[in-house]
């Protein structure tokens, strides 16, 4: 809210109630005469609600101010939940559903169900939600950056499409990580430890701390750091997998193990504030992190609960880098901010593919020889490397918030550059051939049935607009507006030897050969461009400084991008929409006691992009169709005592298909076609996986005098109704819906001093929940013996305890 504007509904509210707008309704004003007794309360009884300032629209409001579908996390509400990862928080998010693939290094989100379930491949769609650290967006390609939480000011939840003020990957909403600031006004210090063991699992720790230094009036640094080790709770059990076409027989006893999924997550943070006067900050910030995974986080409910049998080994190392900056200042009285930054990622990993291997030995078994011409153990292990950078810059400046009509605009570049290779190898102890009359290697790569060596690069430009003007002193109208342009490529190598396949690889290499870094030749050149325009329109009514409504048009785009399959015999992908309408309330009672917000919202899918294993297992990117989400959410948070805060927060979907999405329309308009026997086939009002109808979470926390120390008791409840696992209707039904499940957490905890000690158990009731159910090979190919579950972790206890000074 503007400061003219809060004089102004300070003023209205002092009339009396029966002249104010409000008022004017009658059912409101019964409802305020409720709400605000006549005999009041000794103010210093009362409890009130934290304020929560927020920066969603590029500038520090009161989070109940804002028009804007929003959650936020307070540094305090992050401690309580004790929340240090995406996943700690996504469970509080009632709009935020997730996938992951079988690593914490990739996660998938999406919000208020725009989901088809077939994002995440690195030749593939681009996220449909941002993920921002501070200023800077650190969306990667193909997935988010797995950010450590700790020191942080706020998470803020944006729901919605949000492409006007923060472009193409927030076409669902944009999640925003606000960490602490260097404050040069005085010395600030904090460790925490941490202990746990998880049952099933092993034991679990970690380390963190920060140092807050002023440097003089006009400087601080900020150092933060971590060291955390997640304890493992998934066994790789002995087995034994016999190949049909040579009989040989493949034995996983030297990588049987207990509890072998771990994950050590080491990084940092270093930041320095600079006031170089009243108007004008620099802030420069360096962040990393080291996350090495070993194991899997699937479990093969064929082989038993929480245990897998895998013949390979299965880690990825995941290093990432982020230099910042951000400069802050006016001219005249306008805002004006530079903010920039450089990321760069890397990521090692080898992961097992005996089960695609078996399926590979039943279709083409006689090629998998050595080179005398002997069959030999086709079992396929992948070694992955990928390297990301990405730069971006925006500019922006924005008028006085007191001024009756105000806006925020800029400028936006953003580089993305992705370099993909990825090795399957048959090597065990008697590599695959490579000599000729037997030579199946990718040439110059022995052992190698299958390489992809690709460079991506996704550029975009945009420029936008939102203006706001303040029609009556309640009733505000904004507009807004992002143009923008997108300019990919993809192109390298992909594919077999020539003596294996005809379709890709050698085979349809572009002549002469025109090797692309280390690969035999180039088989993939390609490049779509494109502009568009996302709008933005709103109306807001506030009745009085505690209340208000609001209606928001928005839309929100993802870019087109490039298929790899076919020899460019198919085309691109183009952007897909998300046309947002939406009613939503922002309103607190009770004296600042009760905070009640949420929105309805249609949401209505066009073109929207869908990945599938298409010939050759290979991924095509085809725009599917129109799907169409309907939807409620709100959160609430109440004061009920001074003593007990209870926190809250619900979405229903309807997310559904509303057009017929078909792989080959000349397959599905042909006479006589059978829709149960095609895969790439879903019928309107198919609902979109991923996402539940239902998901909800409850907490309630109560502090307490323990003689002068506080003490405080917590519960927490989530819950996530059932959810489908794929688009397609046959992938669907062989893979199985994923159950509803409810998760609890308890903790307790004491403050003594500048210490504080807390004991939690994090799912008390050991519930195995379903977070994702995927294939390593096509399930409609392999079935039951590829089918995986990602489980979520075991019930957990532990300590910590910590210090701040």
């Amino acid at each position: 809210m503007t400061r003219g504007r809060q004089r102004k509904l300070k003023r209205i509210k002092a009339k009396p109630c029966a002249k104010t707008a409000w008022s004017a309704l009658p059912l409101a004003s019964a409802l305020l005469a409720c709400m605000h007794p006549a005999h009041a309360a000794d103010p210093g009884d009362t409890p009130v609600l934290e304020e929560i300032t927020v920066t969603a629209q590029k500038r520090s409001e009161n989070l109940q101010d804002v028009p804007l579908s929003i959650q936020a996390f307070s540094t305090a509400r992050l401690e309580e939940l004790n929340i240090s990862s995406f996943d700690d928080y996504a469970k509080y998010l009632p709009s935020v559903s997730f996938q992951k693939v079988g690593s914490p290094s990739v996660e998938h989100i999406y919000m208020r169900g725009v989901s088809s379930g077939g994002d995440g491949n690195h030749s593939g769609s681009q996220p449909s939600v941002g993920l921002y650290l501070d200023e800077q967006p650190v969306t990667t390609i193909d997935g988010n950056l797995n950010i450590h939480l700790y020191d942080i000011e706020r998470v803020e939840a944006l729901a919605g499409p949000q492409g006007t003020l923060y472009g193409a990957s927030s076409q669902a909403g944009t999640i925003r990580i606000i960490s602490n600031k260097p404050d040069p006004t005085g010395f600030k210090a904090g460790y925490d430890l941490d202990l746990n063991t998880v049952d099933h699992g092993g034991t679990g720790w970690g380390i963190e701390a920060f140092v807050n230094l002023p440097l003089s009036d006009w400087a601080a640094v900020r150092l933060v750091g971590w060291d955390v080790h997640d304890a493992g709770y998934i066994d790789n059990v002995h087995g034994v997998v016999t190949f049909p076409t040579s009989g040989i027989v493949f034995d996983n006893a030297a990588f049987v193990k207990k509890d072998y999924n771990t994950v050590e997550t080491k990084g940092g943070r270093a930041a320095l504030k600079l006031i170089l006067n009243d108007s004008w900050t620099i802030l420069p910030t360096v962040m990393g992190q080291v996350q090495q995974t070993d194991g899997d986080f699937a479990y093969n409910p064929a082989v038993g609960d929480l245990a897998v049998q895998h013949w390979f080994p299965q880690d990825v190392h995941d290093s990432w880098v982020q230099s910042a900056l951000t400069v802050a200042g006016k001219i005249g009285n306008f805002d004006l901010v530079y903010a920039g930054a450089y990321l760069t990622r890397n990521t090692h990993e080898q992961s097992d593919y005996t089960d695609y291997s078996l399926y590979y030995d039943s279709a083409y078994g006689k090629y998998f020889v050595d080179n005398a011409g002997n069959l030999i153990n086709p079992a396929q292990t992948i070694i992955g490397r990928d390297h990301y950078t990405k730069y971006s810059h925006e500019l922006r400046v924005s008028s006085p918030t007191e001024y009756r009509l105000r806006f925020v605009g800029g400028l936006f570049l953003q580089r993305q550059v992705h370099e993909i290779l990825q090795d399957y190898v048959v090597d065990n102890g008697d590599p695959l051939g490579s000599v000729p009359p037997n030579d199946v290697s990718v040439p110059g790569w022995p052992g190698t049935l299958w390489l992809t060596n690709q460079e991506r690069v996704d550029r975009d430009k945009a420029v936008f607009g939102e203006l706001t003007f303040d029609i009556t002193d309640h009733f505000s109208a904004s507009a807004g507006l992002r143009h923008f342009t997108y300019d990919n490529t993809l192109q390298g190598f992909y594919g077999f030897s020539s003596n294996f396949s005809s379709h890709t690889g050698v085979a349809i290499c572009s002549t002469p050969f025109v090797p692309f870094n280390g690969a035999p030749c180039t088989d993939l050149d390609r490049g779509t461009s494109g502009s568009g325009n996302s709008p933005k329109g709103n109306l807001t009514y506030r009745f009085d400084k505690d209340h208000l409504i609001y209606a928001t048009y928005s839309k929100g785009f993802r870019p087109g991008g490039v298929n790899r399959n076919g020899g460019g015999t198919i085309p691109p992908y183009q952007p897909d929409y998300l046309k947002n309408y939406e009613i939503g309330w922002k309103t607190t009672w009770f004296d600042g006691r009760l905070r009640f917000n949420g929105a309805l919202f249609r949401e209505d899918w066009t073109n929207f992009q869908f990945s599938y294993l298409g010939p050759n297992s290979l991924t095509i990117i085809t725009n599917a169709g129109q799907a169409r989400i309907d939807g409620l959410e709100t959160d609430l948070e109440f004061a009920a005592t001074q003593n007990l805060t209870l926190t809250g927060g619900f979405s229903l979907l309807d997310a559904k298909l509303t057009e017929t999405f078909c792989g080959d329309p000349s397959i599905c308009n042909a006479p006589g076609f059978d829709p149960s026997t095609y895969e790439q086939y879903a019928p309107s009002g198919t609902r979109l996986p991923v996402t539940p109808k239902f998901k909800g979470n409850i907490t309630g926390r109560y502090t307490f005098p323990i003689g002068s120390y506080k003490g405080n008791v917590q519960a927490s409840a989530v819950y996530v109704g059932e959810r489908t696992s794929d688009l397609r209707t046959l992938a669907a039904n062989a893979l199985g819906d994923m159950p509803a499940y409810t998760v609890v957490d308890f903790s307790a905890g004491m403050d003594i001093k500048s210490f504080h000690y807390q004991l939690y158990l994090n799912n008390a009731f050991d519930k195995r929940a379903v977070l994702n159910k995927y294939a390593e090979c096509d399930v409609l190919l392999c079935g039951a013996i590829s089918t995986y579950v990602v489980p979520n972790q075991p019930r957990t206890i532990g300590v910590k305890f910590g210090q701040k000074f």
